[in-house]
Formats: structure tokens, sequence, C-alpha cells
């Protein structure tokens, strides 16, 4: 009897050993890190690599399921449309993932150097100051502060920084009705503007801003839309860090004069010229967290002038990878690099991928990625998976990088 209790108890354990032993196997957790949600274009076959003893299949849609040669699996798309596809295990399904096939994209690659001229909506506050004649500022006394956006004064709109003087001037000592936004809220406030001791102008102690330029990297232009995405990352006050709205803005061809290597704790730049002869590509319609996006001109790339086919996120991996970018008068250059992680985003986010520098030259010339590369077009496998958006300050050898989709996801908002 004794012995029988025994039997039965080690063979517990070692159900229980299988079972905890099935739990952490590799195949158990790429069942576990499949998404919920996955999105593959028309013609794309994605590999899912859960192996034995898991199986796929697929309802709904035109979802076809693959075997590939090394016994993992893989799913593709005919046709735009949504499907369900279900994990099993020995015939019981232990997962479901929702799947949409999007429609095939074919983008014009960028990586050419750009210039961005961005005036905003409204008149943004940088800054707040005592003046002669006034203890402090009547703007900060009003409860307005820095990043703080000017829309209206007395109900009418706000539209420079000169026009704002002006205004001012011409209501005198009057209380002034101010329409303001913080932190897309748009509030009221009144304000009593007190003369300039020195000078006798009417003056509100503020600092303002309407207008800003800088350097950046054409992402990609859409041949089908006349849209195209650029730099990844929003156009911000270098004071406030402020997201500017546009009121208008172009982009213009940019040429690169110098360039100031990166260096650990010390971020590098390209220094652009593009005011001097400009030659306007665009127009910048949109300015968020996920770029510049607009209408532009016919703009093609020399590396590849038939353009290339969007990846979705799904067939983004770890591994070799190129950029494109512009150093110098020989124009759009390709360059080494390594995705080194891949983040599986559900939504639209930033900070979609790593990449590492690996090419030699551009490491040599630049020390990593530098200010001014931001946008550059990351490309793996023959398609466009992303774009440059930040370096790592402390190992400018390294950065991030931004899922191509959601920059198209944008650019397909924009209305034109």
């Amino acid at each position: 009897m004794a012995s029988k209790q025994k039997l039965r108890q080690a063979i517990g354990i070692f159900l229980s050993f299988l079972v905890v032993l099935a739990y952490f196997s590799p195949q158990a957790q790429a069942v576990r890190d499949l998404p919920d949600t996955l999105q593959v274009r028309a013609g794309e076959l994605h590999a899912v690599a859960i192996g034995w003893p898991f199986t796929l299949s697929a309802k709904g849609g035109e979802m076809q399921v693959l075997a590939s040669a090394d016994e993992s699996l893989g799913v593709m798309g005919s046709r735009e449309g949504d499907s369900t596809l279900t994990v099993s295990a020995f015939g019981v399904p232990v997962k479901s993932v929702s799947v949409t096939v999007q429609p095939k994209r074919t983008l014009m690659p960028g990586g050419q150097s750009i210039g961005a001229t961005l005036h905003t909506q409204g008149v943004l506050v940088v800054g707040t100051s005592a003046f002669s004649g006034a203890a402090d500022s009547p703007g900060r006394l009003a409860g307005l502060r820095e990043g703080d956006l000017i829309l209206a004064i007395d109900g009418q709109e706000v539209m420079s920084a000169s026009q704002m003087t002006d205004l001012i001037g011409k209501h005198g000592a009057e209380p002034l009705h101010i329409t303001y936004s913080r932190a897309n809220s748009k509030r009221q406030t009144t304000l009593t503007p007190v003369k300039d001791a020195i000078d006798g102008r009417m003056r509100l102690g503020l600092w303002v801003r309407d207008s800003t330029a800088g350097v950046g990297t054409l992402s990609f232009y859409d041949p089908s839309t006349n849209r195209y995405g650029a730099l990844g990352h929003a156009i911000s006050d270098i004071d406030t860090g402020v997201t500017l709205p546009v009121r208008e803005g172009s982009i213009l061809r940019s040429t690169v004069v110098g360039i100031r290597r990166g260096e650990r704790g010390i971020p590098g730049e390209l220094q652009g010229s593009f005011l001097r002869d400009q030659v306007i590509l665009g127009e910048i319609r949109v300015n968020n967290s996920f770029g510049i996006f607009g209408k532009a001109d016919t703009l093609v790339n020399p590396l590849y002038p038939s353009g290339l086919p969007v990846a979705s996120q799904a067939n983004v991996h770890t591994g070799p990878a190129t950029i494109l970018t512009t150093l110098d008068g020989r124009g759009v250059q390709e360059y080494t690099v390594e995705i080194t992680r891949v983040a599986r985003q559900n939504s639209a986010a930033q900070k979609s991928m790593t990449i590492r520098v690996t090419d030699p030259e551009l490491l040599a010339l630049t020390g990593g990625i530098v200010q001014g590369m931001s946008g550059s077009p990351i490309l793996q496998d023959g398609t466009i998976v992303g774009a440059v958006t930040h370096v790592f300050v402390n190992d400018p050898t390294q950065g991030y990088g931004i899922f191509m989709e959601w920059m198209l996801q944008q650019a397909d908002g924009v209305t034109i």
C-alpha cells in the first residue's frame, strides 16, 4: 500500500514537473508573447515561431496558415480584411488573436536633409518678467505662465507677436480679456497692461515666440496621395518643451554644411542651410509626437526610385538593417545598423525599436546618431520598417526608432 502511494506521489511530482517545464518552454513563452491583435500587409508573410505541440488555424477573411522549413508557422493575408487566428495544443484552443490585413502600400523612402519652418497657431509664452514701472509681471499676476499659448485678445485672434504688440498698444491701460490654451485646455483671464517707465510703452511682462526653424530628415513620400512624413517626433519649443501647434509651415531643401560629431553625454548635430536660397518642397499641416506631416510636390529617392513596400510591425525583427540619410554633398546614402530590440505595440506609440549604428563610415563621420538625422528611414528585408527618432545621450551609437506604420497612419489623416 505504501509503495503504491509513493508511486502515485512520484507520478504526481513528475507530471507537475512536466507542467512547469511546459509552461516555461520556449514554445509556451512564444504563445504568451503573441499579441491579442495583429496587423499585417496583404501578401506579407509573418512568422509565428510557436512550435510543437501548438498549431495555428485561421477563421474568416483571407488569412492562410503556412508551414515553413524550420517547423515554425507563418501566416499570410492575401487580401485586406479581418480574420481570427486560433492557437491550439493537442486540439484544445489556448489563445485567440484578431488579425487585420491591411492593403499593400509602396512609399518613396526619404533620407533627404530638409529644413522646417513653422509659425504657431497663437503666440507661445516662453517666459515672464518684471520691468521698470511694474513690481511684477502683469502676465504672471494674471495667471499666465511658460508654455501657455495666447490665442485671442478681446475676441480677436492673435496671429503673431507683432500683431499682439499692436493690439496691446491700441488698448492702452484698459484690461484685456485673454483667451489662452494650457495642456490643450482653453482658458480665460483678464490682464491689465502696465506702462514701461523707460520707453512709455504698454507691456504685459511676457516673453513670447511665434515661429521656429530647424533641420531634420524626410522619412517618406507617398506618390499616391502626395503626403509626406518627416522627423519621427514633434517640433517642440526649445525653452518650454511644448509641441508647437501649426498655423502655417513649410519644408525646404536643405544642404548639410557641417557635422558636429556626437560624443558620450554630448549629442552631435548636422548643420544645415536652407533659408538663403529657399526651395519649398511642401507644406506642414500637422506637428505632433510622431513627426511633421503634410502635402508635398513629387519627391524621388535616387537609391530607390521605384519606392519600397511598407512593412507592418509584425514583420520587423532584430538583426541587420540600414538607414538612409544625408551627411554631405553626395546626397542620400545608405548606412548599416542593427535593430537590437522591437516593442510590440497595439496602438500608435513612440520608441518602437532600438537601433545601433554599425557602419564604419557613419561612425567615423558622426559618432553615430546626431541631431538632424531624426526621420531617417530604417530599411529591413527590402521594406521600410521605421524612422530614426532619438539618440541615446550617453551612447550616440544607439537610438530609438518608430514603426513606419505609425507615421503612415498619421499622414493618412492629414487633410490636403
